[in-house]
């Protein structure tokens, strides 16, 4: 057995689940009574997981999914409201693994599909970005809600996908109800299939791409990424990465409004009060 095996072996993980199925590695978020939201925690075991397939040779393609019913609600507010971060200090190390471990699937050298099925919100909609192809089921529906509570975009991905004029209506609007067909027609997926077909047909694209040379995946995929990253790409997610670290550290009323609600009378009441205000922009 060899050490990359043993390490798989010995891995324990409280948010994700890891396996691999012949020549993929399949990572699952693992919170569904939670929607599966991105905790501080479940980016830690999500950085390990890929630390993981990285260093396996036998492991050829990553697809990333969702336990349950959505692929992921995105960051976790919850560990906002607990944790209360203000001013930059605070905010800079939360920000920077917010934003380093969904990007560790653009710059994993082995291929990365998310199976997308339910909601995939804000972050998650981030990570399934960074992700080399997205397969969705019918019932997906994709969002960057931030703006509408105060916040910022951690990885500004979605330009570089769809172009800057829908990247602007999507993020400045916080649409979150993007359906899966919608999202197929603007680039943020590549396939919308049923729903009792989506592990099956993310499992058939990965073994389809886990038969070519790995050396020739690997090289290829770095020559792909390059096309974009040429362009100033990695330069530009981290000015805006910056951007959104002077966004939080300073702190909107929106989203102080939006915490007290959460903390008062919780996360659900706080979703309706800011949904609520824009079935009626003029209150």
């Amino acid at each position: 057995m060899t050490g990359a095996e043993m390490r798989w072996i010995a891995m324990t993980y409280r948010t994700i689940t890891l396996e691999r199925l012949d020549a993929v590695a399949r990572i699952t978020l693992n919170r569904p009574e939670r929607a599966n939201a991105i905790s501080a925690e479940m980016l830690d075991e999500l950085a390990a997981a890929m630390d993981a397939v990285e260093a396996d040779d036998a492991a050829r393609v990553v697809v990333v999914r969702g336990a349950g019913a959505a692929f992921s609600s995105g960051f976790d507010l919850k560990d906002q409201m607990e944790r209360r971060p203000t001013g930059v200090a605070e905010w800079r190390p939360i920000l920077r693994k917010d934003f380093d471990v969904p990007m560790r699937f653009w710059r994993c050298p082995k291929p990365t599909i998310a199976a997308v099925r339910g909601a995939c919100m804000a972050g998650a909609c981030e990570l399934a970005l960074a992700c080399d192809m997205t397969i969705a089921s019918e019932d997906a529906y994709f969002g960057e809600p931030e703006l509408k509570f105060g916040a910022g975009i951690v990885v500004m991905l979605l330009p570089w996908i769809v172009g800057p004029k829908i990247a602007k209506e999507i993020i400045l609007t916080g649409e979150d109800r993007i359906s899966a067909q919608r999202a197929r027609e603007i680039g943020m997926v590549n396939r919308v299939v049923r729903a009792e077909d989506l592990d099956a047909a993310a499992m058939a694209l990965a073994r389809r791409i886990a038969v070519v040379d790995p050396m020739v995946v690997r090289e290829t995929k770095r020559a792909l990424n390059r096309q974009i990253e040429a362009r100033g790409m990695l330069e530009a997610l981290e000015a805006a990465l910056d951007i959104d670290l002077g966004i939080e550290g300073q702190g909107s009323d929106d989203k102080r409004r939006f915490m007290d609600v959460a903390r008062e009378h919780g996360l659900k009441a706080a979703l309706a009060w800011r949904d609520a205000r824009f079935e009626d922009p003029g209150r």
